[in-house]
């Protein structure tokens, strides 16, 4: 069995029933801001990281690495960053001398996570990887063990655990508020028609990894795994393609069933060229939901008592001041490499069951 550790149940039970109450900053964090540094100025943290980082209690954008010097200037400008401050991919690692950078923020596409988290822990900072954290559990732990050596955390961006529909649901399926749950389903799914410029890496085995899988499905592994607050130890999986002229290097869809020990299932869904966006568990007394459930505004809730109600969050903001909370105050993280880790052992192991045809069965989890 793969029960989760006693930790994670602790730390889910203050977030859950906390979180949503407390302010940013968290219970026992001092009054210093960290200074972050964020490491590919794409799509993501040029919409959703840049501008969070404003609204921020305990972290600042101070640093920017980027291999596009025309953005530069822009990124000065909106963010005021010092000339010393700037550096690129090859001078990265000058970084372990600069005093104000005390965070690396990684937003690059998967397959170089590895390189850029272990070369900022190797700087001395403290590393934020953006989901999914690597292309291999192998991966995963050489960065765990790269932050380790020098005493520095390692968290991944799962925005999730700081959004108030999401800790209700965690709350709910921990406490039984309406039963033990049954079976659930999770399904992460846009159809995507451009695959060139910025989405070009989406469909690059080389950087993408596996497509939708990575970048979607891994909501669809953490849901399921939150939802039903234990490990899977099996799962079974195929993968399908429509538009075979745009996908040749990885499929357009995945899908799979999740085992748990006591035979439970989890069925999920990740696809570029089909739709839906949820969590669902049927449990004893109906069923707990949140339809959409990934997007960043605009989460909706039900449970067998009517809808969830909660204010709007900037996600991306709360989910820096918290882990930088963490670092402040000394305390373990809500999502640490080891969790990232134990992610992406589910997501290989969908791989392999959809490439053999065969159930997978999961080894021992790091988290």
């Amino acid at each position: 069995m793969n029960p989760f550790s006693r930790r994670h149940f602790i730390q889910l039970g203050a977030a859950a029933t906390l979180a949503p109450f407390i302010n940013a900053r968290g219970q026992d964090a001092p009054g210093k801001k960290l200074g972050v540094a964020l490491l590919g100025l794409g799509d993501y943290a040029t919409h959703q990281l840049g501008p969070a980082l404003k609204q921020t209690t305990n972290a600042k954008l101070v640093g920017i690495i980027t291999g596009s010097p025309a953005k530069i200037p822009v990124w000065q400008k909106e963010y005021e960053i010092p000339d010393g401050n700037i550096y690129n991919y090859e001078n990265f690692d000058t970084i372990a001398d600069n005093k104000d950078i005390d965070v690396v923020y990684v937003v690059t596409p998967t397959a170089l996570h590895p390189e850029f988290a272990i070369r900022a822990a190797k700087a001395g900072k403290h590393v934020i990887c953006e989901k999914p954290m690597a292309p291999t559990a192998a991966d995963c732990q050489r960065m765990i063990d790269a932050s380790k050596a020098v005493g520095k955390t390692l968290q991944i961006g799962y925005r999730l655990h700081w959004d108030p529909y999401h800790l209700r649901l965690m709350e709910i399926m921990k406490k039984k508020e309406f039963g033990d749950w049954k079976s659930i389903s999770t399904r992460n799914a846009s159809v995507m028609k451009t695959f060139t410029d910025l989405n070009a890496w989406r469909i690059s085995k080389k950087l993408g990894v596996a497509g939708s899988l990575y970048d979607l499905g891994v909501y669809c592994v953490q849901a399921s795994l939150y939802t039903a607050g234990m490990n899977p130890v099996s799962v079974t999986a195929k993968h399908s393609t429509k538009r075979t002229e745009v996908f040749t290097e990885v499929p357009e869809t995945y899908e799979w069933v999740l085992e748990f020990p006591d035979g439970r299932k989890a069925d999920g869904f990740s696809s570029y060229g089909d739709e839906g966006n949820h969590v669902r568990a049927e449990v004893e007394k109906g069923r707990v939901e949140l339809t959409p459930a990934y997007w960043y505004a605009g989460i909706k809730g039900t449970t067998p008592d009517g809808p969830m109600n909660f204010p709007a969050v900037n996600q991306q903001a709360k989910q820096i001041d918290g882990q930088c909370a963490a670092i402040l105050a000394g305390t373990p993280s809500m999502v640490p490499g080891e969790m990232g880790c134990r992610d992406i052992q589910v997501v290989n192991g969908i791989i392999e069951a959809a490439e053999t045809g065969k159930p997978f069965t999961f080894g021992k989890f790091p988290y």
